[in-house]
Parts: structure tokens; sequence; C-alpha cells
């Protein structure tokens, strides 16, 4: 529908997804018949032959190994929830546009029409020799943990549930930054999370792997701790993992005397809270679009404030880990995303920051094209000296 009968004309967002935001195209012209017949038939044929007898030249003579599939069932889109695998659509385009834009990786969107796990683990698996990374993409917890745990034990290419570790990987990056800041190290640190779900989790592991002082997690019923009873496998680990002192209670009774305030989940945090806070804290809120603590008002107690917005300073964007994250690992040629490739893509992140880190500055800017380069290399060598890569 156009003109002035169109209800979205007026909205510019609609006109940049108008039949929609990708197109493929040819790298060489056709242009004659012997054109013709060596991009299709009969020159095809012997290409086709030679991946058939020897499997390993598709990695030479195709385009799968430098696509990315980003697979979504629709379950748990931004901050709109389950809208299902149409409406998610829009979303997994809008993450190939940003591939290809930061990191010269083309990809491709793959939406499911189911939630179950096994069907999902199924569909991707079936799909996999056509792409060189599989990045899963809004999937609720705690199924998404399953999907990805299986489709990395299955699959010999990078697998990657951004909305776990493209977060983790940005607020270890900001965190680091933040601590220097304040005159702290990460082992200084006492942290307070909320949210316990698909991002809660990645970025409780990778900060425990990159040595933080103490955290501990809350969902929506208070702090997980031992004798909580009816958990998920997730928070069954987190509660093994974590709370070294045993805290119980609610997450504001924990952020009493905190260092780090992480917001993963949503919901409002009173200002008394963070008051209470330690002096010099940090306070992350990253729910979009309305963080949990009022950004101006955690000013008032903080020495750094994080949000996922992109109109107030520090964004933690998952663009500026996944681009180069998956770059790196093709470049390499690895057969998976290691632990160690995620905390290199952290340490890549805050290095471009460098000496110019202050309070407003401790991560770089989603449009910085220096970002995606740095984290690429940092995660090849990674790869490389993990010897996950192919001979």
């Amino acid at each position: 529908m156009t003109g002035s009968t169109d209800r979205f004309a007026d909205d510019p967002a609609f006109a940049v997804h108008e039949g929609g935001k990708l197109s493929v195209r040819t790298k060489g012209a056709i242009t004659s018949i012997a054109d013709l017949a060596l991009t299709y038939t009969p020159g095809v044929a012997r290409v086709s032959s030679a991946i058939a007898a020897e499997p390993e030249l598709a990695r030479r003579f195709t385009w799968a190994p430098r696509v990315v599939a980003v697979v979504s069932d629709g379950t748990a889109v931004l901050g709109l929830g389950d809208i299902g695998p149409a409406a998610a659509l829009p979303v997994m385009e809008g993450k190939a546009c940003l591939f290809r834009e930061f990191a010269e990786l083309d990809s491709v969107p793959v939406v499911l029409s189911t939630t179950d796990v096994d069907e999902i683990v199924a569909a991707v698996m079936a799909i996999a020799p056509s792409f060189g990374g599989i990045n899963l993409e809004d999937i609720s917890a705690p199924r998404c943990f399953e999907v990805e745990a299986r489709l990395k034990e299955a699959l010999q290419i990078p697998v990657m549930h951004d909305d776990q570790h493209g977060t983790a990987i940005v607020v270890l990056a900001a965190l680091r930054n933040a601590a220097t800041v304040t005159g702290r190290s990460l082992g200084d640190l006492r942290v307070v999370v909320s949210g316990a779900g698909a991002a809660g989790v990645a970025c409780t592991k990778i900060l425990l792997e990159a040595g933080i002082g103490e955290i501990a997690v809350a969902d929506s019923k208070g702090l997980l701790h031992a004798g909580r009873e009816g958990l998920t496998g997730s928070k069954q680990w987190l509660v093994e993992h974590t709370n070294p002192t045993g805290r119980s209670g609610s997450m504001v009774d924990a952020l009493a005397g905190a260092d780090v305030y992480l917001g993963l989940s949503g919901g409002s945090v009173a200002e008394e809270a963070i008051a209470a806070m330690a002096p010099g804290c940090i306070v992350f809120s990253l729910a979009n679009p309305t963080p949990e603590v009022d950004p101006q008002m955690a000013a008032k107690y903080a020495a750094v404030v994080a949000t996922g917005r992109s109109d107030l300073p520090n964004q933690i964007n998952n663009v500026l880990a996944f681009p180069g994250v998956f770059r790196g690992a093709i470049d390499a040629g690895a057969t998976a995303i290691t632990e160690g490739m995620k905390l290199a893509a952290a340490t890549a992140i805050a290095g471009v920051v460098g000496d110019q880190v202050r309070p407003d500055y401790v991560v770089p800017s989603p449009l910085d094209r220096r970002v995606a380069e740095a984290v690429a290399a940092a995660v090849a060598d990674a790869a490389r000296a993990e010897g996950v890569v192919r001979g």
C-alpha cells in the first residue's frame, strides 16, 4: 500500500525495511554463452565432481566457508519476547547487514517454524553444509543452552549463540576498562548480576573465566544460592559456581556494598539500592529500551554507567563482538569458538579504547571500524594457539 493511505509512510524505519534489507549478487557477469557454460552447466559439473571426490575442495570452490547462517525461532526477540519466526525475520536480516558491513562476511537469515529443541538441532544440522558458521539468535532460555551445546558437539564449524556470548564479550571488555577508570582490577570487584537468562548465564561464566573477585546472580525470585529448589540446569550451575559466601535474599539486599550492578533482566531498581552500593561503584544497566536503573540517577552514585542504548555513552552493543568473532574464526579455519577466543575478543575490544579510557568511554562506539579488525585478529590468533583449526 502506498500514498496517503499508507499508515507506515511517515515512519522511516519502515522505508528502510521495505522489501527486505538483503539481496544476493553474482561476483561475475553472465554476458555470453561461454560465461553461462562456465557458471552453470556444463562447467559447474567439473567442479561438483571434484568436490564429490575431495570434499575439502568445497572450502575453495564454494562460498559456504565464508557464509554465516543467522538462525532463530523467534522466541526471545529484542525486548519483544516470543513474537514468532516471521516477525523475527527483520531482526535476522539486520544481523546479516551487520555481518556484511563490519566484517565483510555474507550471511543468510534462517527463521524456523518450530520451538522444539530436537527439531531446531536437526534443521540446523541439515543445512550446515551450506555454511561456514552458525549464529544462533533470539532463542529463549533455557532451550538456547541445549541447542547451542548440541550443535557445537555435532558440527565442525563455529557455532555461537550471540545473545549469550556476544553480550558477555562486550560486558567483559567494558568492565575491564571500567575497573581501570576506578583504579581497580577485575579481581577486586564484587558483582551482582540481575537476570539468570541467556545473557546473565554467559556474562557470569565469562567473568568467572576472567578472574572476577566475587559474583552472585539473582533471578525474579531472589539470589541463587545453595538450598534453592526447582532450578533449571543452568541455574543449578550458577549455584555451584557463584555466590561463595552463600548470600540469600533479594537482589537489592545483595547490592549493599557491591562494586558492580549488571542488569540483564528488565524491571526497575530503586535509587536507594544504588545509593547503598560501594563508593566508586559501576552500573551496567542493559535492558532495552528502558534500563533497569535510570542512567541520570545512577550517575549520582556510580563512577561508570553503561547501558544498551545508542543515545547514551558506553553502549554495550553486540555488534562490537560477533562480526569480528566469526570473521576471525572463519579466517583461521576454526572448528569451534572456544572460551579462550571469547576472552581474546574481549581483550581486543577493550584495547581499542586503550589509553583514552575515561568514565564515559569504557567501550568503543559500535561504528568504530577498528573493532571488528582487532577482534578478528585476536580471535584467529587464539584459535591457532588453542589448536582448534583445520590442518
